[in-house]
Formats: C-alpha cells, sequence, structure tokens
C-alpha cells in the first residue's frame, strides 16, 4: 500500500518527476496494464520484474538521461544484466492476485516480483519467495539490517525464522498536510506542529477556524472509502492515536491465531466517534468538542480524490502519502506555505490502552522485491537486488521517482535541489518513521482486512453505531482466528 491511487491527467503542469507519480496513479481503475515489451521474449541475461507505471518510468531513460539500470550498473551489477519491466495495475488487491496467479503455476518470468509490504508475508509462508538471508551476500544483509527501516523489514521477513525474504524497494509513510499561511491566519501557533503534532482537538478547532476564515469550501479530507487504505492506514492511524489495536498491541501484529480481538474496546469506538464528528458535526454516535471538518464525501474517496480539493487550493488539510508533499510543496503549489506532520493525537502514549499505541502515529506502506523461486535467472536476479541495496541507487530512486529510500538517513543527505520538496521536511520524515504503525500483515490480513474496512466504513456512514458495528467485527475476527487454531496455518 502506499500508492495505490486514483488516477489524475495532469501531464501539463507537472515536471518529469511528478508526471511519472501521476503516471503511477493512472491506473488504478482497475484494469491490468501488461507491458508490451515482453512480446518478444527476456533475453538471456534479462531479469523481469514487475512494477507499475510508475516505477517502470524511471528504470530506463532515453539518451544520456538518469535512470536506475544505469545506477544499478554504476553500484557493480554485471553489464550484461538487464531489467525488463514487466508492467501491472497500481491497485494493490488486483497484484497481489497477479502474482499469486504467477506463483501458484510456478510460472517465470517474472523473475522478481514488486509485492505490497502488507501481502508479502504470505508468500513467504507459502514457500514462494527465495530465502534471501541464504542468497545474499553477508555484508549486503548486513547493511540491510543496519541501516533499512525496521517496520518494512518486518513485512519481508519470515515470521517464524526472521530470515529476510523480501529487499524493501521503499516505504511509504502517511502525513497529515496543512497550510501553514492560513492556520497561522486563523490565530493558531503552529511552529512546533512539524515533530510536535497537535491534539485532535486542536488540530480540528484550527482547521475550521482556517476554512471558515478563508472561505474555503472543506476543512480537512481523507480516504474513508471502504478498501484496503482505510484499515490498512488511515483508520489504523487514527485508532492507534487514540490508543486502540485490532489485535492488543504492536507485539501481536505478525502472528495470527492466539491474541486478543480488541476492536471493540472504548480507544477503538471513540476513534470512529470522533470521525463521526468530523464528517456530521453534531449528531448521533459523534464525540462532543470535536468541530465538523470533513466533507461526508470522504466514505468514497481515496487518496487521489481527497488530495484533488487540497491541491486546488479548496482545503486546509488533507491526509496523504510522501508524493502529496512532493505534489504540493512544489514552488509552483504552496512552496513553504505547505505545512506537513504526522496524524494529531488522540491521548498521549502513557495514557494509551495498548502497548506501541497512543500518541501520534504513520501508517506504514511501501514494497518489497522478492525473487520467485522458479526463475531460471536466479542468479541474476539475486544481483539485481544485491545492487539495489546500494545507497546512490536508492538516491536515484528518490531523486527520479519521489520513493522514499528505505534507508530513511537518506532523506536528510539528500540534496533539495535533486530530490524536491520531501527533503525539506526531513525532521518530519524521520519523525514518522519512528511512530511507524504497520498493518497485521499476517497470511489472514486479506481477509481480515475486508472484515475491517467494511465495518469501519459502514459505521463511518453511520449505517451503523460504532460500539455495534465493533462488536460483530470482533466476532468476524473472532472466528478468522480460531480458523488458524483449527487448522494450524
Amino acid at each position: 500500500m502506499g500508492r495505490d491511487t486514483a488516477g489524475r491527467d495532469d501531464r501539463g503542469r507537472l515536471g518529469r518527476r511528478l508526471f511519472l507519480k501521476a503516471a503511477s496513479a493512472s491506473s488504478a481503475a482497475g484494469t491490468i496494464a501488461v507491458a508490451g515489451c515482453l512480446g518478444r521474449g527476456p533475453g538471456s541475461n534479462t531479469v523481469v520484474m514487475t512494477a507499475d507505471s510508475g516505477v517502470e518510468g524511471i528504470i530506463h531513460s532515453d539518451g544520456d538521461q538518469p535512470s536506475v539500470q544505469q545506477a544499478l550498473w554504476d553500484a557493480g551489477l554485471d553489464e550484461d544484466i538487464r531489467i525488463e519491466i514487466q508492467t501491472v495495475v497500481s491497485d494493490s488487491a488486483s497484484r497481489m492476485q497477479t502474482a499469486q496467479s504467477a506463483l501458484e503455476a510456478g510460472r517465470a518470468p517474472p523473475d522478481i516480483h514488486m509485492m505490497d509490504s502488507g501481502w508479502t508475508v504470505p508468500f513467504v509462508l507459502r514457500n514462494q519467495t527465495v530465502n534471501l538471508t541464504e542468497e545474499l551476500p553477508g555484508e549486503t544483509l548486513s547493511y540491510v539490517n543496519e541501516n533499512y527501516l525496521d517496520a518494512i523489514l518486518e513485512t519481508a521477513r519470515h515470521p517464524e525464522s526472521g530470515d529476510l525474504h523480501g529487499l524493501p524497494l521503499f516505504p511509504d509513510l502517511g502525513f497529515t498536510l496543512y497550510r501553514q499561511d492560513l492556520i497561522e491566519d486563523a490565530g493558531y501557533d503552529t511552529s512546533g506542529w512539524g515533530t510536535e503534532p497537535p491534539r485532535w482537538e486542536e488540530f480540528a478547532n484550527a482547521v475550521s477556524d482556517a476554512r471558515d476564515q478563508a472561505g474555503l469550501n472543506y476543512g480537512y479530507t481523507t480516504q474513508a472509502a471502504a478498501y484496503e487504505g482505510l484499515s490498512c492506514c488511515t483508520f489504523n492511524e487514527v485508532m492507534t492515536s487514540w490508543g486502540g489495536a485490532y489485535f492488543g498491541g504492536v507485539d501481536n501484529l505478525f502472528t495470527a491465531g492466539d491474541r486478543p480481538i480488541t476492536v471493540d474496546e472504548q480507544s477503538v469506538v471513540d476513534a470512529i466517534r470522533m470521525m463521526r464528528s468530523f464528517i456530521e458535526g453534531e449528531n448521533q454516535n459523534t464525540l462532543d468538542g470535536y468541530s465538523q471538518i470533513c466533507p461526508s464525501p470522504i466514505v468514497q474517496w481515496t487518496e487521489q480524490e481527497s488530495l484533488s480539493p487540497f491541491d486546488a487550493g479548496n482545503a486546509v488539510s488533507n491526509r496523504n502519502w510522501s508524493f502529496a508533499i512532493a505534489q504540493t510543496g512544489a514552488e509552483e503549489a504552496f512552496g513553504e506555505d505547505l505545512g506537513v506532520t504526522t496524524s494529531p493525537i488522540g491521548v498521549p502514549e502513557d495514557e494509551a490502552e495498548f502497548e506501541g499505541t497512543g500518541g501520534t502515529a504513520a501508517a506504514l506502506g511501501g514494497w518489497n522485491l522478492v525473487v520467485s523461486p522458479f526463475s531460471e535467472r536466479k542468479e541474476e536476479a539475486l544481483q539485481v537486488l544485491e545492487a539495489f541495496a546500494n545507497e546512490e541507487v536508492m538516491l536515484t530512486v528518490f531523486q527520479l521517482g519521489g520513493y522514499l529510500p528505505p534507508n530513511l538517513d537518506l532523506v536528510a543527505e539528500a540534496n533539495p535541489d535533486d530530490v524536491g520538496p520531501v527533503a525539506r521536511y526531513g525532521e518530519v520524515v524521520q519523525a514518522a518513521s519512528d511512530n511507524a504503525i504497520p498493518r497485521p500483515a499476517t497470511d489472514l490480513w486479506p481477509e481480515q482486512s475486508a472484515l475491517i474496512y467494511q465495518s469501519v466504513n459502514s459505521a463511518y456512514r453511520g449505517a451503523n453505531a460504532p460500539q455495534a458495528a465493533m462488536n460483530d467485527l470482533a466476532q468476524e475476527l473472532e472466528q478468522s482466528e480460531s480458523e488458524v487454531q483449527t487448522n494450524g496455518n
């Protein structure tokens, strides 16, 4: 998850890097986009890798322009080895099904699958990935284990052995973007918000006042449609900031079958009631003291629908991913008037009910590279992954595509002229990584995610009362977990 977004067509006003992001998003309508480049079949030293059109756009270049392929060669990849991209849609669920079909059939190419951090583990558990701990050089493994963001590494490990089965290509993190100029004009001091986010109540009041004073249509826009992004990310952030959890805290994220179900706890219900206040204002099942700041259509919005009003100057704040910082923080957009922070705070950490919750939170998205065990070019594919773990390659991916490097220390070291506005918010990126909250990415997650986003969306819409919706969800999750105990899988 991360850039699993709806399409947009802003080619005319975007630079190359931002256009590539737009291209990345443009195939999310649900149709499979298979690259024609495979029509003649891959060459003998060609490694085929799946990717969306955004990543595809930075792998190769015309003439002497920078490219990821050239960076890989510069990092030591044998110059006889060339990457060819098999393009897939950016929709995460469709991509999972495509990978599943290929691996269940024992089909290769593709030699390298680009897998969502949210569903890499099920493939690891089904022995459909190559064990990188056994195959990559010790020096490369040491670098990855010591420098990559721990939270995304956990999504690429075997949950029992701890062995690494995927190499993170890039993590993504959730951010709250806001018009610093409008909120300051409304009388609020945002000077510390970057690394010390406000409480949700203060945030809502500030957004409400800024919206009204500036005469804008919208206050806060976010993603609340019934889709993976709600369960993995936006609700996960809100719930965590209130001290709630799906399964009793961060220690229970990656092992299913014997863990508490806690979605019916008061902290989770309060998180929904606050969102109901944001959507409906004073109405049933809301939380006192929280202003109405969200338009009701957010219950049908994903990333792009929520970003568009903010990008157009019609909203005070938007929750989104790092690509939105690059887009709206550009000088031709809001420039330094763009404020960026992690999620506002529901309850402080020391008042949270579950370990690792409370305070601020940033949902973890991102994508891993795994080698197919059916590849006839396994050695070449492993060399490609080894080269991707090079810092200059990570910086090239960051510069050309705007994808955060898995070694987040490189964000602060990057030249803002090369990587754009994200570099201006290096401290916020670091704060987000310190407070990253992964989804519980077990092999049950795909089915549990659907149960969660349907229930939360229904409560957001007012179709079910928050407590009743969470009580029902708790029973469904209990049933899901009990099947693990019964089947031993």
